[in-house]
């Protein structure tokens, strides 16, 4: 049986808050129906100019889960001060611009390994497991390695973005940088634009232990419920 697991990104029930500055949706709420619905473990994205999640719905999901938090979030003294205070089980560490609607691709490590390991290591020393999300490039594999951070998530948005022949290809350099990266010791995950439509073949990949999905859960959620979205985004994960 295929027991990879799901975290799901609760970040876009929290854009939808804000979009009138009112206190609903609450996306801790979200996130323990999520819970019900059968998700492993809950990310958010805590951004610098703070467009969706906010510092209050981190503490409450710290307070709140019965799983666990996986709180993405740059590489700033900010954010690592917020972490290390607030000490949720995992931390991803992603690139990050205002301009961009989403994360439009992987954290690159390769060019900035003193800054991302002493990020690791005083995440580590605050007992934060960390992973690095980054394009599923041997470069980047390799200088996850170097800076030992103990977990990466492959970038699946090229994979996402096209179909064909070209998706095709996209997924084989997933699964390559997958073995690639379980050679080196890293734990591996994976996540951005998968839908009920397009995870199944990643989620076969056998080196990939964690898959993390938020946009399409909660756009899926608006029909069905979080719950039932949730429930059916783990079965299409597990489809033999």
């Amino acid at each position: 049986m295929n027991n990879i697991k799901l975290g799901v990104n609760i970040d876009h029930s929290a854009t939808l808050r804000q979009a009138r500055g009112v206190d609903y949706p609450d996306p801790v709420a979200i996130a323990l129906q999520a819970e019900r619905g059968g998700a492993d473990y809950i990310t958010a994205h805590l951004r610098e100019d703070r467009r969706h999640i906010q510092d209050h719905d981190i503490e409450r999901l710290l307070e709140r889960l019965t799983t666990y938090l996986n709180m993405e979030m740059a590489v700033t003294d900010e954010m690592l001060g917020l972490a290390c205070r607030w000490q949720p089980r995992d931390v991803c560490l992603v690139p990050e611009k205002r301009e961009e609607l989403t994360t439009e691709g992987g954290l690159e490590v390769a060019g900035q390994q003193s800054r991302i390991r002493d990020a690791c290591t005083r995440l580590a020393e605050a007992g934060i497991r960390v992973s690095l999300f980054i394009d599923p490039s041997p470069a980047q594999i390799e200088a996850a390695v170097a800076v030992e951070a103990p977990v990466i998530e492959l970038h699946t948005g090229h994979y996402a973005d096209v179909s064909g022949p070209e998706q095709a290809q996209a997924l084989n350099e997933i699964r390559l940088a997958a073995e690639l990266a379980a050679n080196g010791g890293l734990l591996v995950n994976a996540g951005h634009g998968l839908t009920l439509g397009n995870v199944a073949a990643v989620a076969k990949i056998a080196q990939i232990s964690e898959l993390n999905i938020g946009h399409s859960i909660i756009a899926h959620a608006v029909s069905v419920g979080i719950v039932d979205a949730v429930a059916q985004m783990k079965a299409a994960m597990r489809q033999v």
